[in-house]
């Protein structure tokens, strides 16, 4: 008898999501709305899997293409990639898709809340008055930084950070950008350049073998005394005991961080710092674009059991070779 192909989720999606998948598919998925499944529960479905659909959690590699030779595609709710081999997918007949559109405008929204919150020392007053030591009104003492005037360095610029430069402009900021190819635009500069032009550098770059451990000690020391750093990249991009020390030594005037390289693990040294804002890797959240980016997975997997491509805004991986066909039997719902 035939296979039913099998959709893995590595999170609960909406009932309504779900129920569209389980019309051409079996779906498999956790318990409860908090819960994820691993690595070993994918390589569980071994031969029955036909597609991922991961909020990027989900490392794929050769082994578990190795252990599931139906699959067709994973499609990756987020806009990083760096939990796809993608020159691999390609090889074994496996698409490869993300969400590039859906979390853009909420990391930028997120990053001008950080940044706002950096210099006006927002997260400080409100830990200040939670605590119960505000007793009277005392002018001067919680001056922060206007924004106006200052120069924002974008180490990346790509929609993310495109967002991010017209919302700082409606606060006055002047941006300059950096990205590994110089385009015409005059606001380009060498990254060297912009850590020492920067009165605040942040970053939105993808997490690949260039970016990894991008802003290191050397460069965190060309930036100029007293700036700030904030990062809604990914972990990695930074090299966490070098910021520690930058901001210890008072070389920096703080730093706002929604990512980092040990997630959930934060460096015990953050947590004590007042000048410094940390927050759960939610820069890209909102129902708004959570919703759409669901849509567009959901969309791309029926696409592909069906034999056709995915979106082409969506596609980070194309397959070389095609995989075997899928069969289709009666489908189920089901979670292991």
């Amino acid at each position: 008898m035939n296979q039913w192909p099998t959709v893995l989720l590595t999170r609960l999606y909406p009932a309504d999501l779900i129920a569209s998948l389980a019309a051409k598919a079996t779906v498999v998925v956790p318990h409860g709305p908090d819960a994820a499944f691993t690595y070993r529960d994918a390589l569980a479905q071994g031969s029955a899997l036909a597609a991922v659909i991961n909020q990027g959690e989900l490392r794929i590699d050769e082994a578990l293409l190795d252990a599931a030779p139906r699959l067709k595609i994973v499609a990756n709710t987020a806009i990083g990639v760096n939990n796809l081999p993608l020159e691999l997918m390609r090889a074994r007949g496996v698409w490869g898709t993300n969400t590039p559109e859906a979390f853009v405008d909420a990391t930028a929204d997120c990053t001008l809340g950080l940044i706002i919150s950096l210099l006006r020392r927002i997260g400080e007053g409100d830990r200040f008055i939670r605590a119960g030591r505000w007793t009277s009104f005392a002018p001067g003492t919680w001056d922060g930084t206007l924004l106006r005037g200052k120069t924002l360095g974008l180490v990346g610029y790509g929609r993310i950070g495109q967002a991010v430069a017209r919302r700082a402009e409606a606060f006055g900021l002047r941006v300059i950008h950096h990205t590994r190819t110089r385009g015409q635009d005059p606001g380009w500069r060498p990254l060297d350049t912009l850590l020492v032009e920067a009165d605040i550098v942040s970053l939105h770059v993808p997490l690949n073998s260039d970016s990894q451990g991008l802003i290191g000690a050397a460069q965190l020391a060309r930036m100029k005394p007293g700036a700030w750093l904030v990062n809604l990249a990914r972990g990695p991009v930074v090299d966490e005991p070098a910021l520690v020390a930058a901001l210890q030594s008072g070389r920096l005037a703080g730093a706002a961080l929604d990512v980092f390289a040990d997630e959930p693990q934060v460096p015990s040294a953050l947590h004590r710092m007042e000048n410094v804002v940390l927050t759960p890797h939610i820069g890209g959240g909102s129902h708004e674009g959570r919703r759409a980016a669901q849509e567009l997975c959901v969309e791309n997997v029926l696409r592909v059991l069906r034999d056709e491509r995915p979106r082409p805004e969506s596609v980070v991986a194309e397959p070389r070779l095609p995989r075997p066909a899928s069969t289709t039997p009666s489908p189920t719902h089901s979670a292991p």
